[in-house]
C-alpha cells in the first residue's frame, strides 16, 4: 500500500508541476488576486485523480489482494483462537460439573 500512496504523490507532483508551469507561462488562467497557490493545487488535484485511476489500476489491484489476503489470515486466526477458547471453556465447565456431583 505505501508503494501506490508514494507512486499516487508521484503522480500528484507530476501534474502540480505540468500545472504549474502551464498557469505561469499563461497557457491556463491564474487566479484571482491571492488564491493562484490553491488554484494550482485544486487544477493539479482535478487532473491527477483520472490520470491515476487508468495508470495506476494494476498497483492498485496488487495491494488490493495484499490486503484481502491479510484480512482472510486474521479471520482465520481469529477463528482459530475462539475455537481455542470455547474448547479450554468446555473443558473447565466438564471439570467444574464432575467435581460439583461428587
Amino acid at each position: 500500500m505505501l508503494r501506490y500512496t508514494l507512486m499516487r504523490l508521484g503522480v500528484f507532483a507530476g501534474c502540480l508541476v505540468v500545472v504549474w508551469g502551464a498557469v505561469y507561462s499563461g497557457i491556463f488562467p491564474r487566479g484571482f488576486g491571492d488564491s493562484n497557490f490553491l488554484w494550482v493545487l485544486l487544477l493539479s488535484l482535478v487532473l491527477s485523480a483520472p490520470i491515476s485511476w487508468v495508470v495506476l489500476r494494476k498497483e492498485r489491484e496488487r495491494a488490493s489482494v495484499r490486503i484481502v489476503d491479510k484480512v482472510d489470515r486474521m479471520k482465520t486466526n481469529l477463528d482459530a483462537n475462539r475455537s481455542q477458547e470455547d474448547l479450554a471453556d468446555d473443558t473447565a465447565r466438564a471439570q467444574g460439573g464432575a467435581a460439583a456431583s461428587n
